[in-house]
């Protein structure tokens, strides 16, 4: 007997087929930081405590780790230090952090984004053990990983133990991609010699940084991890079941962070990465640009993994998340990116190739900024293989090799 299906029923059948398929399967994840809520402090039992963290340092349940700490017995919560953006996540990028008073704990906050970005003997003379615990994106240049290195300095200086609570890499653990870090060019938007997309947890960084000896004359922390429960490295954020807390303010959502190892080196150009606008990294461009010319090269290569339309857009100065940004108030013909297959998008490559092609369609009007691109990309010759202009796949090979050395390495301080 043969089935027959009318015309709605049969479309119908087709949506939730499509929908089942683009639903992303959550599982029930838990962090450092709530494993600790749920009792585990053996680590602080007794114990004077100092804690880096952010806005993002929360349970699954919406509780702080400070508040938890604050509250949890004999667990003496001393001082609280803030990263980039401060202890609330209120400040932009680049913006200086001042020490302060936090409002909720009354605790004292010390800026690590001030007049220091490592915490001194001072401010760590009354603390036991030292607790880091914020929400990286995956990206070399996200100061986040700096700070946690300096201050696993600081604590391996002052015979401080230092505790990770560990959180996902909300883009994934399984695709690593571009230039390793020159150790010539460490700065404090690339510390350590690690590819620009690392696939790391901060836990597993931090385990890496400390076991080569990359710390300050080769010191050594006394290093733990509270490890995640039930996450997989095949996984991104939506599947966690975690909710996203922006780690940044022009972070503000997965897509974001999906695009980000290779939208946020557009900071090294003239061309604008989308900060002043509500979708930094998602939505980029420039009053000069040709999009239709530029989506077609990129298209060919990445059309699977994103959708590419034109668009228009005008800069603005946003308050608390974009101050003078490029082309402020200018018409901006733009690309907005949206994200199909985050398991698949190699976003480094998809960053490179659309500056590679920005160089064919725009050569009078694209600018590079050597230094900052240094830095940013981790190579001295990227800047001037990406003025030459080529194919992305020349620069790859470049630094392929590297990568594959890079995850031998890296082998050993997985903890997924």
């Amino acid at each position: 007997m043969t089935m027959r299906w009318s015309v709605p029923v049969f479309w119908l059948m087709i949506w939730l087929i499509g929908c089942s398929r683009q639903a992303p399967r959550t599982v029930t994840v838990l962090t450092g930081a709530d494993r600790v809520a749920a009792g585990e402090i053996a680590l602080f039992s007794g114990k004077r405590v100092g804690l880096i963290t952010n806005h993002t340092g929360v349970t699954r349940d919406g509780r702080h780790i400070a508040d938890v700490l604050h509250e949890t017995p004999d667990v003496q919560l001393v001082a609280l230090f803030g990263p980039e953006h401060g202890i609330r996540g209120h400040a932009e990028a680049g913006e200086k952090v001042e020490s302060d008073v936090d409002e909720a704990t009354g605790l004292r906050v010390f800026s690590l984004y001030g007049k220091t970005r490592k915490p001194t003997p001072e401010m760590l003379r009354d603390i036991d053990v030292l607790v880091f615990d914020i929400q990286d994106v995956g990206a070399r240049f996200y100061t986040y990983i700096s700070t946690m290195s300096l201050a696993m300095e600081a604590a391996a200086e002052n015979g401080i133990p230092f505790v990770v609570l560990d959180r996902p890499n909300p883009i994934g653990g399984v695709i690593v991609e571009g230039p390793m870090l020159d150790p010539e060019l460490r700065s404090f938007v690339g510390i350590h010699p690690i590819p620009l997309r690392h696939g790391m947890t901060v836990g597993e960084l931090a385990r890496l940084f400390n076991e080569e000896g990359w710390l300050k004359n080769g010191i050594r922390a006394e290093l733990h991890v509270v490890p995640l429960s039930g996450w997989k490295r095949t996984m991104l954020y939506d599947e966690t079941g975690l909710p996203w807390i922006a780690p940044s303010p022009n972070m503000p959502s997965l897509q974001t962070a999906l695009l980000y190892p290779g939208m946020g080196l557009l900071e090294a150009t003239n061309f604008s990465e989308g900060r002043g606008t509500l979708n930094p990294f998602v939505m980029v461009g420039a009053p000069w640009l040709n999009s239709k010319a530029v989506i077609a090269d990129l298209r060919w290569q990445f059309g699977n993994e994103i959708k590419m339309q034109p668009v228009t857009f005008v800069p603005k100065d946003l308050p608390g998340k974009a101050t003078n940004p490029k082309y402020e108030g200018e018409t901006c013909q733009g690309i907005r990116f949206e994200v199909r297959d985050g398991q698949r998008l190699q976003a480094v490559k998809l960053g490179f190739a659309l500056i590679l092609s920005l160089q064919r369609h725009h050569p009078q009007q694209l600018v590079i900024h050597e230094g900052r691109m240094q830095r940013m990309a981790g190579q001295r010759w990227i800047p001037d293989a990406l003025k030459r202009g080529g194919r992305v796949d020349d620069l790859i090979r470049r630094w392929q090799s590297d990568v594959q050395a890079f995850l031998k390495l890296r082998s050993k301080y997985l903890l997924y």
